[in-house]
């Protein structure tokens, strides 16, 4: 199987063929849908379940091999308070009662105020769930998508899609996240021999 058959190719090819890909992956499907009903506002599901079903998809892999969670952001500024988010994720949680994957859910609009302890160093106020997506440590892995208005799924790729299409986790230097880019990078050459991880 030609698992690099889109590597290199336009970004508006790739854009369709990513798409294309989530559209028919159950398990996205259905999670998705899930997220849709619940009207969280700026909410993008993002990350390890998008790009591992594409390289499940390109290497023959089944849906959901690989894959640890769903990653889901929204982005509402009105409460910063640690109850206000867990509120939202209790009230979200018999949404994805019967999913395969735990779904973390989490406000990116708070992410700076837990940052620091979690991690041992500041990161930036996101302004939106689209901008978190620029400061992830690994560029391959800044990617999300919803619903439109229109129905249809957008996508979310400050940094393209080339990386994914290439099985190449190419680091992202705007936060000192050297650690985070080499675990994630070892993990997935594990499940998937075919990437490749850039150097930090």
């Amino acid at each position: 199987m030609d698992h690099l058959r889109y590597s290199g190719l336009p970004f508006e090819a790739q854009r369709s063929a990513f798409l294309d890909i989530v559209a028919a992956d159950p398990l996205l499907v259905e999670t998705l849908a899930r997220v849709r009903a619940l009207a969280l506002p700026d909410w993008l599901v993002v990350s390890g379940a998008l790009y591992n079903s594409v390289w499940n998809h390109l290497t023959g892999k089944p849906s959901g091999y690989g894959v640890k969670d769903v990653d889901l952001f929204y982005f509402d500024g009105s409460d910063l308070s640690y109850e206000a988010e867990d509120g939202v994720i209790a009230r979200a949680a018999p949404a994805f009662a019967g999913l395969p994957l735990p779904v973390e859910l989490r406000n990116q609009a708070r992410v700076h105020l837990w940052y620091p302890e979690k991690f041992g160093r500041s990161c930036p106020r996101y302004t939106s769930s689209s901008h978190s997506l620029s400061f992830f440590a690994s560029r391959t892995h800044a990617v999300g998508v919803r619903f439109g208005a229109d129905g249809q799924l957008e996508l979310v790729a400050p940094f393209g899609l080339d990386d994914i299409f290439s099985f190449r986790i190419t680091p992202n230097r705007v936060m000192d996240n050297r650690q985070t880019h080499e675990a994630k990078g070892a993990r997935a050459q594990a499940n998937w021999p075919e990437i490749s991880v850039v150097p930090w």
